[in-house]
């Protein structure tokens, strides 16, 4: 992809190198991260399970959503980028996956930048793709100086995770857009999050409050990630 106008590249993943189950993100560890094993989602009916959820295989980075012995196992992971802050955040910046999911019930992507101050709803958040994996796609940027969890700006599609998209979140000073398949869906120049912020692809239990069927499993799939920075 490279550089695009007005904003330079700083981290990519194509997932050339086959990661088995158990073994991430050890060995990716100078490109990723992720919540520890054994850390609750924020429905706290799912909990974070990297070693049995995620792999790297044939140029895809899949997440084996699915239940063992009563646990319902989930996973975030998080792009180590170059430049970034201490928290791994960055003050800006463009962030784009190309992915899918089987329409799992009962769990949902919250692919998102959050703020490295840890305070919200005051430093906001940036939520795309977010929803219910046997639902459609929408977004979701909360406000800064924001009041409340409802205080933001939203955009829904009828876009499925069961196909193939490209997500981008443009993220500037005063400003932030949502490319769904080459399409901006969402543009704000008000209340922009304004603090530094870093990338989580957060996949988790949905947040209905009722915990997923035990019998319910598939598979949330990502071809590649890009970051860029403001030039």
């Amino acid at each position: 992809m490279g550089d695009l106008t007005g904003w330079r590249q700083v981290f990519t993943d194509d997932f050339t190198t086959n990661v088995p189950v158990g073994q991430f993100p050890a060995e990716v560890s100078s490109k990723w991260s992720v919540y520890l094993d054994g850390w609750k989602d924020t429905s706290k009916n799912g909990t974070y399970s990297p070693s049995k959820v995620v792999s790297i295989q044939n140029g895809v980075l899949n997440k084996y959503l699915h239940t063992e012995n009563g646990v319902h196992m989930v996973a975030a992971v998080l792009p180590k980028i170059p430049g970034a802050n201490a928290s791994g955040g960055l003050p800006a910046g463009r962030y784009a996956v190309r992915f899918r999911a089987d329409a799992v019930p009962g769990y949902k992507t919250a692919w998102l930048l959050w703020p490295d101050s840890e305070v919200w709803p005051r430093d906001g958040e940036i939520d795309f793709p977010e929803g219910d994996l046997d639902g459609t796609i929408s977004g979701f940027m909360h406000r800064q100086n924001g009041t409340s969890g409802g205080d933001q700006d939203a955009v829904s599609t009828s876009a499925r995770y069961t196909s193939w998209h490209t997500a981008v979140i443009e993220w500037s000073p005063g400003r932030c857009r949502f490319i769904l398949d080459g399409a901006v869906i969402l543009d704000k120049t008000s209340r922009v999050p304004s603090t530094p912020m870093h990338w989580v692809l957060q996949t988790e239990t949905d947040l209905s409050g009722t915990p997923p069927s035990n019998s319910a499993a598939g598979n949330v799939q990502i071809d590649w990630v890009a970051v860029w920075v403001p030039k």
